[in-house]
């Protein structure tokens, strides 16, 4: 199965691969694997995000859901988040976020607008 079951932390190498390090750890493969698939080092698209999804067999509801809390975060999700720098993709998996930039979190890092797109089994 593609989507891993216990994503392990990654670090955004650069600060313009917080996407590739997002996919990373939702898939259990390396940035430079998923530079090779999105065919980019710096920022990812939405577009560029589906399509790794999609190659790498991880089913997902393409519907952009805005949030406010954790609360209305489904299990596991891509999330959009609007910081005080700039637009960053970060992982929220069974209760924890995974920032690429920010680290292991119980909560959102600091951002202004949330939203998400659900991950599935």
């Amino acid at each position: 199965m593609p989507l891993t079951q216990n994503p392990k932390y990654i670090k955004e190498p650069t600060d313009l691969q917080c996407g590739q390090a997002v996919l990373a750890m939702l898939s259990d493969k390396t940035v430079d694997e998923i530079i090779k698939i999105v065919k980019t080092d710096r920022e990812t698209t939405l577009k560029q995000m589906f399509f790794a999804l999609e190659s790498l067999n991880i089913k997902y509801c393409p519907d952009r859901i805005e949030v406010k809390n954790a609360s209305g975060l489904p299990e596991i999700c891509i999330l959009s988040l609007e910081t005080p720098r700039c637009w960053h993709w970060s992982l929220y998996f069974r209760g924890t976020f995974y920032d690429p930039e920010h680290g292991v979190l119980s909560d959102f890092p600091t951002s202004n607008r949330r939203y998400y797109w659900e991950i599935f089994e």
